[in-house]
């Protein structure tokens, strides 16, 4: 039996998700399947379980440093079952927002089943074909397993089995020094474990060198070894745990491998060919408005999206910007594209690497040969001097006109910070309307506007604004 609906949605993550919630609140008949568990990644294997866990480590890590405030406690005693009762129950309590009773009581007929296409107009989830007029591809992506000699003859993780570990790692080694394998390194670390990271090239590749080398040392200062610029060869069993050997030679010997060096999307049960859609390895081929290049009743959104080829965008933040996209798009017919100009991203580290828009390296590569390179290091906030935390620096990128090309982002909460760079970038606002902007004082967020001040600075004590200032105090 064929069943119509106005809208089907493969895959409810946090894309899925969201363009099911705002369709079926429209009144559209939505129908949307689920093989796996509901909410996604981010919900149960990513960013609401790293950074419970990351809660508990820094925890942990301001009792060691109490000292620093005059407070003397024992060193901290871990309970990891109570720390995995933590990060469970942080999950427990997000799970009724993406749970499938409250898509059901919208009106979103949820399918508990593996979803593919059978026709252009049509799809088969379990025992049950749906044809539709619009569909959106939101199944996600799963992470890269690499091909390297003797991986299967142990017991790697991903992040979709790390939070179900019973016991803390002895030894975890981590392939991949982007963000979750920065983060996972320095959570289980000051959660008492010896973590080695394995990067290929440097640590935070994709960020600013500058910043990368600030948060460089703050791992190292948790215990952290970073092999970085060698790659993983091979991998040996070796008793309860395994031996690795690396590009330049040495071994070492661990008792846990993470593999967090990168994703790709979930294609391959899909039967792109029978729903006449394009996709390369980086995910289904889209235009800017996130319509399939082929098949136009067919949207894509989220981690499997490769909009105008630039590659996916695996943020939660990016996947609701896809579903707003799509809602205009799509539902409403208006023109709408993605932009990920102005979109931030987060290490979420200790201290927080945040960036909007592009590095001083990428700003130069993108042929921008005169820039204006603003700095404000965080030593000199008074929030982070009167709270013990000075590390970091805020570092922004303009033209010789001051208009926001990038915004490096290092130190505490530096997260919560990114959104004022976005804002300015999103609505091509100059760095003027960030000095002229009232900061509550004491906070972080005064070092971005200071380093803005810092452009107009030589311009305010100029020969000619120092002589008309010279001139207008003789008047009465």
């Amino acid at each position: 039996m064929t069943d119509p609906v106005d809208v089907a949605v493969i895959g409810a993550g946090a894309a899925g998700l969201a363009v099911a919630t705002i369709a079926a609140g429209l009144g559209l008949k939505v129908a949307l399947a689920e093989r796996g568990r509901m909410g996604g990644t981010h919900l149960n294997a990513g960013c609401i379980p790293s950074k419970a866990l990351l809660a508990a480590a820094r925890s942990a890590a301001g009792v060691r440093d109490s000292h620093r405030f005059g407070i003397r406690l024992p060193p901290p005693e871990i309970d990891w079952a109570a720390v995995r009762a933590h990060v469970r129950g942080a999950i427990a309590r997000a799970a009724p927002n993406a749970g499938a009773a409250r898509l059901r009581g919208m009106g979103v007929e949820v399918i508990e089943a593996a979803a593919h296409f059978t026709a252009p107009d049509e799809i088969e989830a379990g025992t049950r074909r749906i044809r539709f007029r619009r569909c959106v591809i939101a199944a996600g992506s799963a992470p890269l397993v690499p091909n390297i000699p003797g991986l299967g003859e142990i017991a790697w993780l991903t992040s979709e089995t790390l939070f179900d570990l019973a016991d803390p790692p002895g030894h975890l080694a981590i392939l991949g020094g982007g963000a979750l394998g920065l983060e996972m390194a320095q959570a289980h670390a000051r959660l008492g474990c010896l973590v080695t990271v394995i990067e290929a090239g440097r640590i935070a590749g994709q960020e600013d060198a500058e910043m990368a080398e600030g948060l460089r040392e703050a791992l190292a200062a948790d215990g952290i070894a970073l092999r970085e610029g060698v790659q993983l060869t091979r991998v040996a069993r070796d008793g309860e745990g395994m031996t690795l050997e690396l590009s330049d030679g040495d071994r070492f010997g661990a008792t846990h491998l993470l593999l967090a060096a990168g994703r790709v999307p979930r294609l391959a049960s899909l039967d792109l060919v029978a729903g006449q859609v394009q996709a390369t390895e980086r995910g289904i081929a889209t235009d800017a408005g996130l319509r399939s290049l082929t098949n136009r009743r067919v949207f894509a959104a989220g981690d499997i999206a490769d909009p105008e080829g630039t590659g996916p965008r695996s943020f939660t933040h990016a996947a609701t910007q896809h579903a707003a996209v799509l809602a205009k798009r799509m539902l409403f017919r208006l023109p709408a594209r993605f932009d990920a100009t102005a979109l931030p991203r987060v290490t979420y580290t200790d201290p927080e690497l945040a960036q909007v828009g592009l590095t001083e390296e990428q700003a130069r590569a993108a042929g921008h040969a005169e820039l204006s390179i603003l700095r404000w290091p965080l030593s000199e906030n008074d929030r982070a001097v009167a709270e013990g935390r000075p590390a970091g620096l805020v570092k922004l990128v303009a033209t010789p006109q001051g208009r926001l090309l990038g915004a490096s982002l290092l130190g505490a909460h530096a997260g919560e910070m990114a959104g004022i760079y976005g804002l300015l970038m999103g609505r091509k606002l100059p760095l003027s309307a960030l000095t002229g902007l009232a900061l509550p004082y004491p906070t972080l967020a005064e070092a971005g506007k200071r380093a803005a001040e810092g452009f107009y600075t030589p311009k305010l004590l100029s020969p000619f604004v120092k002589g008309l200032a010279g001139w207008l105090r003789h008047l009465p």
